[in-house]
């Protein structure tokens, strides 16, 4: 595992609080350079006896604070590899949820068309699900994925700004097939998780033409809300798609 001078581990100057026990302390400290980007996505952490070094503790010491961090989603262990930060989530895709096929071929990528895209001022449910404060701005985008030519997902977006200034300020012809890739690399926003909410009902007749649908025609609704590496969520999105088309398996053991 290569080591360079800026992923040196750094003794932190610090003593735990009262009743704070030393490994939670040195998760407190790796988990802040994670999230301020330190410890980059993907990339390995120093091995434990240099932590262990570095830090003046035992190394089941470290081994406590790196499993909290674990247990947490910060880092992955790999075998036979290490430890690294884990990488932000790529599509996370709704096609999961669904199933568009022609035959027997394996499910496509869709394409990305964007529709629109605003800013406006945040409503309330937003300021207070985003973290923003009273009268913060939203980025709105509507996109549409599509397969073999034919809309598939409909699907409305908010981001918080200005975090997303930068996707604010760019051509919406240039965006990616998928946003999370682009929001790191754009943005430098890492999305660690995702949490999805599905629920029926039928589609408007504004959705329904977008959809080239019949109005009130059934659909699948997944309400998201994904997350940044300090666990704060910082995308709200809701996709639309053909009831007809749902398929979700589950795996109960």
């Amino acid at each position: 595992m290569k080591i360079t001078p800026t992923s040196l581990p750094v003794a932190p100057e610090s003593e735990p609080e009262p009743g704070q026990s030393r490994y939670g302390w040195l998760a407190a400290g790796m988990r802040s350079r994670i999230v301020q980007g330190e410890w980059p996505p993907g990339e390995p952490i120093p091995p434990e006896a240099l932590l262990a070094k570095t830090h003046g503790v035992a190394l089941g010491t470290i081994r406590q604070a790196l499993a909290l961090l674990v247990a947490e989603g910060l880092l992955e262990r790999q075998h036979g590899k290490g430890t690294y930060v884990k990488a932000g989530l790529g599509g996370a895709s709704m096609m999961r949820f669904f199933r568009f096929r022609h035959g027997s071929e394996d499910q496509p990528v869709p394409q990305s068309r964007i529709l629109r895209v605003k800013r406006r001022l945040a409503d309330a449910d937003e300021s207070d699900a985003l973290g923003l404060p009273t009268g913060g701005s939203v980025l709105q985008v509507e996109r549409m994925r599509s397969l073999h030519g034919r809309p598939c997902l409909l699907e409305h977006l908010v981001l918080g700004l200005p975090r997303f200034d930068a996707l604010a300020e760019s051509n919406p012809k240039d965006w990616d097939d998928l946003l999370y890739p682009m929001y790191q690399r754009v943005c430098g926003v890492v999305i660690l998780r995702a949490q999805d909410e599905l629920s029926f009902e039928l589609l408007n007749s504004a959705d329904a033409r977008r959809l080239e649908l019949d109005t009130a025609h059934p659909c699948v609704r997944v309400q998201r809300k994904a997350f940044d590496m300090s666990n704060q969520c910082v995308e709200l999105r809701t996709t639309l798609g053909d009831a007809f088309a749902f398929q979700y398996t589950a795996q109960v053991r």
